[in-house]
């Protein structure tokens, strides 16, 4: 099992001074390596059909309209599956997770991969590459601990990867985008080819 995670929104709590009010986390999850590799290939192709460089990188935030809908069309046709967390945050009162923006990026990873039913199990996590290497680390010894990762076996590999390089990172670029412009009340046309094409297993609200 192969688990591409991205996030959409900022983790910061100053929303009076421009930190988004939403915050989301994507998980695309192939159980399939050959599955992950045709997707893989369907946006490299994408990049020639658009008549961008091959090493053009696909970000929500930065997309045209057009490439964004190009994007969620090239990819729906193949088989993986979506798992987010969408968390509004004026839910969140601990005053811990509103001070320090690691603990709460942490926190809401760790909630759903926790909550995600049995579905993810001994999975290869790959993270777009974030921060420095301390706070990397930092991740990776907290997924471990509070997940009781030696018994329940949720993940086999955890790892980081450079974003512009790795075309399934961006997908889940891509789709933390569309997540959070539908539930940011921005534009929800993404989100809705994405749920037609029946890619969400599950979309939690956070509460």
């Amino acid at each position: 099992m192969l688990v591409f995670i991205d996030d959409s929104g900022d983790p910061g709590f100053k929303t009076e001074k421009g930190s988004s009010k939403v915050f989301v986390i994507a998980l695309v999850i192939f159980e399939d390596e050959l599955e992950a590799e045709k997707t893989s290939l369907s946006i490299k192709e994408l990049r020639r059909r658009l008549k961008v460089s091959d090493f053009y990188e696909f970000k929500f935030n930065k997309c045209s309209p057009r490439f964004k809908k190009n994007f969620i069309d090239s990819v729906r046709g193949y088989k993986y599956r979506v798992r987010a967390i969408v968390v509004k945050k004026d839910v969140i009162y601990s005053k811990r997770l509103k001070n320090y923006k690691e603990d709460f990026y942490n926190y809401i990873i760790m909630q759903v991969l926790k909550h995600s039913e049995g579905h993810i199990k001994k999975a290869k996590l790959k993270f777009d590459k974030r921060g420095e290497k301390l706070l990397r680390d930092n991740l990776r010894v907290y997924l471990s601990r509070e997940l009781d990762n030696k018994n329940k076996k949720v993940f086999s590999d955890l790892k980081f990867a450079d974003s512009k390089e790795n075309t399934l990172i961006q997908l889940a670029d891509m789709i933390a985008g569309s997540v959070f412009a539908k539930y940011s009340e921005k534009d929800k046309k993404y989100f809705e080819i994405l749920k037609e094409s029946r890619k969400f297993e599950d979309v939690w609200l956070f509460k």
